[in-house]
């Protein structure tokens, strides 16, 4: 059974000078559930948690598990680079109420595809809940390829991936080998509507923060089999989406959050505020879409 189809939201984690801006939080969550988001992934990338301390993860997945009150599900991000804690987290985020776990590869190690079975045989085998892994090799120096995909798919709890090599051959391959035996979501923004062309059930989406109906547009015109429409939505948000990844995630989505109203803050040190240049670009491509006056 899915965790979700449609529009997965990798929220942002709001910060202040306290910490967590759980009022901030709140009023994201809301407006996501409003807009008819069907699933809230929090703690993951976009969320910042390696900035986080366990404390602030813990209580921000608590959090989101309270207000959401069952609506829709609730995906706790719980990865890190090293097994034992990944384990930890995912018995405490289950502990907390969480829906399902996303868990991005082992980052920084560099583990075999062996170990990649082993890392998450080893925290789906820990917990009763569902399992995405997380397929990111940008950020992680980690590629989960296809064929251990499908052996992860034979792992209890592994229900789904969030695939974001960026590899349209990879992922043609991967939805060969899965197909019938695991969900696939879109981890890029950009490639929802070819992911979705090739069956995958939806996005994991960083741009629904701010733009949560255009992007369920795009999947509820491929659930549809409109697929000239949904071509054109995927293009009309394209340079919201280049300008949301012209440095790295999540310091344009927060400034993006910033001009909707939504008091995200700003990112935590190692990451910055966005350069200037780059902001108005993407404050205009905003206002191209009528997100922003």
């Amino acid at each position: 059974m899915s965790v979700f189809k449609g529009v997965g939201v990798a929220l942002i984690t709001p910060f202040d000078e306290n910490g967590v801006n759980f009022d901030a939080f709140g009023k994201i969550i809301e407006n996501l559930i409003e807009n008819k988001a069907d699933a809230l992934c929090v703690c993951g990338t976009t969320g910042e948690p390696s900035t986080m301390t366990k404390e602030e993860k813990n209580a921000t997945i608590d959090f989101a598990v309270k207000k959401v009150a069952g609506r829709v599900p609730v995906v706790a991000g719980c990865g890190c680079n090293n097994t034992a804690e990944t384990v930890e987290n995912a018995i405490s985020a289950q502990a907390l109420g969480a829906d399902a776990l996303l868990i991005v590869t082992p980052y920084y190690n560099k583990c075999t595809q062996g170990g990649l079975i082993a890392h998450y045989s080893a925290v789906a085998n820990s917990v009763d809940i569902p399992v995405i892994v997380y397929n990111v090799p940008g950020r992680t120096g980690v590629n989960i390829l296809p064929r251990t995909a499908l052996k992860l798919s034979e792992v209890k709890n592994i229900v789904a991936i969030k695939e974001a090599s960026g590899n349209i051959d990879q992922l043609q391959e991967l939805m060969r080998l899965v197909e019938g035996k695991m969900d696939v979501y879109s981890g890029e923004d950009a490639l929802t509507y070819v992911s979705m062309a090739l069956g995958a059930k939806g996005v994991i989406s960083v741009a629904a923060n701010a733009a949560p109906q255009l992007m369920r547009n795009i999947t509820e015109s491929a659930f549809r089999g409109e697929w000239e429409k949904a071509r054109a939505q995927q293009f009309k948000l394209l340079p919201f989406i280049k300008n949301l990844f012209c440095e790295v995630n999540p310091i344009p989505v927060k400034t993006a959050m910033n001009l909707l109203g939504f008091r995200a803050g700003v990112p935590r040190l190692p990451l910055t505020e966005m350069e200037e240049q780059n902001a108005l670009k993407l404050r205009d491509s905003m206002r191209e879409l009528g997100l922003i006056d």
